[in-house]
């Protein structure tokens, strides 16, 4: 019997699952799996998720609103917790995105809250948006044992600052920048030509994971935000890719054969320059890169609504 997609991609990259629906991880046994707020809201709007929602804002009821908020949100990833092997990514709120301090004071609390539940800090990335200031931040929460992952990366400046910062783990988000450069064309977008290994998305990825594995940056690469299976395949052999549930069900469901895109040992033969980044030199190359920029302040502006539409449900749940 020929292997399934997933089963064949598993050989060569960490399967993450991309959720907030954790009774869905079950089905396809990923190794870790990732949230946002986006998805905790997805989520506790439906029937089986809504209990979660109430019992938190009922037992801790008096407590700041953003307290309430990281207690639900932990409460979820203690939940994904406990049907993965690997790690749970839990976010940050995204309002903090240009404060360091409060990055890092947010990011300790989750931790704590997830060592009170008994969950050693090592199952947990803390996640945080790739500015300058979450970088920062991510550079202090490493410093002090907090393992992060860094998100809403769309360009080359953001992968090199987060390696020299030694964050944990990266998630370049290959759908959205997919969508940015569809859009930019118009009718001239080519799908097919544009496919596989030539989609924008899936180009900046690789260079980011052999620009790390060419210079031994530690730094594991996730790619994220897909929109086809295509995508996913053209990545295999990525360190870890986290997909939705229902693309995990495509490769689930097709046979077509997959190979290994992305190799370490032949990244490690590359002849690529060495890039360093200070905070000018960030700053200026992010802000040459038009999709970059308008993606991760679109990316920031979402999460921010979402959290806040999380923080009204929560109140009307009191």
């Amino acid at each position: 019997m020929a292997m399934n997609q997933l089963d064949a991609l598993k050989q060569f990259t960490t399967v993450v699952a991309d959720t907030g629906d954790f009774r869905q991880l079950s089905a396809f046994q990923p190794q870790d799996a990732t949230t946002n707020p986006s998805l905790i809201l997805k989520a506790v709007q439906k029937a089986e998720y809504a209990p979660l929602m109430t019992e938190a804002v009922a037992r801790w009821r008096g407590q700041p609103l953003d307290e309430v908020m990281d207690r639900l949100i932990v409460r979820f990833g203690c939940e994904i917790l406990s049907l993965i092997p690997g790690r749970v990514s839990t976010e940050v709120d995204a309002r903090l995105s240009f404060d360091t301090a409060a990055t890092v004071a947010r990011g300790e609390r989750i931790i704590a809250l997830y060592q009170a539940e008994g969950i050693a800090r090592e199952r947990v990335l803390v996640k945080i948006a790739s500015t300058w200031e979450g970088i920062q931040a991510a550079r202090q929460l490493e410093e002090r044992g907090i393992r992060t992952n860094l998100t809403l990366l769309f360009s080359f400046a953001q992968a090199v600052a987060c390696g020299q910062a030694k964050v944990q783990l990266i998630s370049p988000f290959v759908g959205r920048i997919y969508d940015w450069y569809k859009k930019q064309a118009g009718a001239g977008w080519d799908e097919a030509a544009m496919a596989g290994p030539n989609d924008p998305g899936v180009q900046s990825v690789r260079q980011i994971y052999q620009h790390y594995k060419r210079f031994g940056i530690a730094t594991e690469v996730m790619g994220a935000s897909f929109r086809n299976t295509g995508q996913i395949i053209a990545l295999a052999g990525c360190d870890l890719l986290t997909i939705a549930p229902d693309l995990l069900a495509q490769l689930a469901a097709s046979d077509a054969p997959v190979q290994r895109a992305l190799d370490p040992d032949a990244a490690r033969g590359l002849d690529l320059p060495a890039v360093e980044y200070d905070e000018a030199g960030f700053r200026y190359a992010l802000n040459a890169d038009a999709m970059a920029t308008e993606k991760l302040a679109e990316g920031i502006r979402a999460f921010a609504a979402d959290a806040a539409k999380l923080e009204q449900l929560m109140q009307a749940a009191a």
